[in-house]
């Protein structure tokens, strides 16, 4: 039977940095949770436009010095917002910071996009994002180009003294990073997303695929994007098991057997590592119950399982 990691994530709109560091300590001490996620956005996604939104990596730094054993990283950093060698030494500086704990996630970031997508209702929030902080939006194509080329210059940031990279979107000349990450040859990456061109950079460079759940993408389109994982693989001759396969789940602290039936079903599809997503506002003590509500209901299958030689999840 597949053994799940669970991490929490923190969606850092309207609600306070306070708030946020409560919950990250918390999981802090619990350790059947692995690993914690902000995400990247400067505005809010829903809810009012005038409601607090916090830069992540401003954020992160500051979880990362206040923790000590979690995982941790953005789920994911928008590579629209930031240069890539910009992030390559914002990213070597948290794992310092972090003492190695930093797990680099990354998308495409703002791309045009028509209404609807992903499974968030509505015109695609990123442009009243992007015109407001004068970042610009491009097609689907170049923005996984683009992170092609970031992936490349991350990993070169982190393991070279110094280089250059011309590529067709970015040029660097001269190009250091000290100190290096602690984790060698660096941060493990995660690729979020789900299109087909951008599963064939997840292929050939994560270590982790992460994709968002239900409700905004159901059992059955995530376990066929998983088998288009697949294919990318076997044509680059990769072990597809090297990837870890990370979905995003929402959480429901009414009904929690529901988010353990959701849990179970993307395991049953594939997916090996489940991010669960805290609505708002969090409760006190939510870390514990996650673990004592979710965690160790799957915990319990395993344990069985294990016990009854021959079944799966």
């Amino acid at each position: 039977m597949t053994t799940v990691r669970f991490g929490i994530k923190t969606a850092p709109m309207h609600v306070s940095y306070d708030d946020i560091r409560r919950v990250w300590r918390e999981a802090d001490a619990v350790p059947e949770i692995e690993d914690a996620w902000l995400w990247d956005h400067l505005l809010p996604l829903v809810g009012p436009k005038d409601g607090q939104a916090h830069e992540s990596w401003t954020l992160l730094a500051a979880l990362a010095a206040q923790t000590e054993r979690l995982r941790l990283g953005v789920l994911v950093t928008s590579n629209r917002i930031r240069p890539p060698a910009v992030l390559g030494k914002m990213a070597s500086t948290v794992d310092v910071i972090s003492g190695g704990r930093l797990v680099l996630g990354i998308g495409a970031g703002g791309t045009h996009q028509p209404a609807g997508a992903g499974g968030i209702p509505g015109d695609n929030p990123a442009v009243a994002e992007y015109e407001a902080y004068g970042l610009a939006l491009v097609p689907p194509a170049e923005g996984v180009a683009r992170l092609d080329e970031t992936v490349r210059i991350l990993r070169r940031m982190w393991t070279e003294d110094v280089f250059d990279f011309s590529g067709r979107h970015h040029r660097l000349k001269g190009t250091r990073c000290e100190p290096k990450p602690v984790q060698r040859p660096g941060p493990p990456l995660l690729i979020g997303g789900w299109g087909t061109r951008l599963l064939r950079v997840v292929a050939e460079h994560a270590d982790i695929w992460n994709v968002p759940g239900p409700p905004h993408n159901g059992v059955e389109f995530i376990a066929e994007r998983g088998r288009v994982l697949d294919a990318h693989c076997a044509d680059l001759g990769r072990d597809p098991r090297e990837i870890t396969r990370s979905v995003q789940v929402l959480v429901s602290y009414d009904d929690p057997a529901a988010t353990r039936a959701t849990v179970d079903a993307l395991v049953a599809a594939g997916m090996n590592h489940i991010v669960l997503n805290l609505p708002r506002p969090y409760p006190k003590g939510v870390a514990r119950w996650l673990a004592d509500e979710i965690v160790a209901g799957r915990r319990t299958q395993e344990a069985n399982a294990a016990a009854r030689p021959g079944l799966t999840a």
